[in-house]
């Protein structure tokens, strides 16, 4: 007997590539219901390769038999319909950042803290984290896990996909601006975003930080360890797909280059691919697409006691949002919900 799975937010980036999971790695349905604003009703989305189905809306749709959604409509949105989803007893996986620091709602990834699913009784809510959050605590929990991390210092590079499709088309049309010499519209990012690096994420707060970097640093301590210091620079950059992070740990204890390769390699969700060497690490056009998340340049920082720098790059789509919500689904239905 299967489950029936509601897709939040269904027309978007993210929601196809949930629905595009859940049929990939088979996950048990009875059925599928996509979700959108009342402008997408009727629109048709896939569902695996032979199952099409027809948007319904989201405003009035009656989640009493639902028994899991997966929500990324934005914060919004969420706010209003993943309370009432979860009322109605459907458990709600949101992927929007409104409910990630709720202290009653469990903010996962299942490589790194899968026991905190069991809170989800609380609000029948479960958070996703921020995309850049999910796979550096993916690759700092084996390394966290032998030598106990004091800080990290992690500069991210995030493709324009995390903005979502409006994202994607200003990049795609600036760059067919400058070609053909039309005047650039600014519209979704700040400034010009086609061949050019924008270090503003989300609004900034009081202590200069914009909110993207304070996200990570308050996910990462509700995640993995509330000891842990984070200071993050986070960078919007012209790539369609894939998120890149330079991230430098400092460690309680000493922990040797090949000694943190190996626990990487063994850790579930992680490749590691580090030769010294043109072409020995991954960049985002290689892991666009793939699930896991890859880890590069692995080395020592001698400025500080105990000091590792490494490289780590993920498909922002799929591990760092529908991938990991889907993950979420599995642990839940395994351990809690099986019918």
């Amino acid at each position: 007997m299967g489950y029936k799975v509601a897709v939040i937010g269904a027309t978007g980036n993210v929601g196809r590539e949930m629905l595009s999971i859940l049929a990939e790695r088979r996950f048990p349905v009875d059925e599928v219901v996509a979700l959108a604003s009342a402008r997408s009703v009727g629109k048709e989305v896939s569902f695996g390769e032979k199952t099409v189905l027809k948007v319904k809306d989201l405003a009035t749709f009656d989640f009493k038999g639902c028994d899991i959604a997966l929500s990324s409509p934005g914060g919004a949105i969420s706010a209003q319909h993943s309370p009432r989803a979860a009322a109605a007893g459907c458990v709600v996986i949101d992927n929007t950042s409104h409910f990630r620091m709720d202290p009653d709602v469990p903010l996962v990834v299942p490589e790194v803290n899968p026991g905190a699913i069991a809170g989800y009784k609380k609000r029948n809510i479960i958070a996703n984290p921020n995309c850049s959050t999910i796979q550096m605590v993916v690759a700092l929990k084996p390394l966290h896990d032998i030598a106990r991390i004091k800080r990290v210092v992690v500069a991210t590079y995030q493709s324009v996909s995390g903005a979502g499709k409006d994202g994607m088309d200003e990049l795609f049309e600036q760059t067919r601006g400058i070609y053909v010499n039309d005047a650039l519209k600014k519209e979704k990012f700040t400034k010009q975003i086609a061949f050019n690096v924008i270090p503003h994420i989300d609004v900034f707060m009081d202590d200069g930080a914009t909110k993207e970097e304070w996200k990570m640093m308050a996910e990462t301590r509700k995640i993995l360890d509330p000891d842990i210091a984070v200071h993050a620079t986070c960078v919007r950059v012209p790539v369609f797909i894939g998120h890149s992070e330079s991230v430098n740990v400092e460690f309680e204890k000493p922990l040797g280059e090949d000694e943190a390769r190996e626990a990487l390699r063994a850790a579930d969700g992680v490749t590691v691919i580090d030769m010294r060497a043109a072409e020995g690490y991954v960049t985002p056009v290689e892991c666009a697409g793939e699930d896991n998340v890859f880890v590069s340049r692995i080395r020592k920082d001698p400025t500080v006691k105990n000091g590792l720098a490494f490289w780590v790059v993920a498909d922002n789509l799929r591990k760092g949002a529908a991938l990991n919500a889907v993950q979420i689904a599995e642990v839940l239905v395994r351990d809690h919900l099986r019918k």
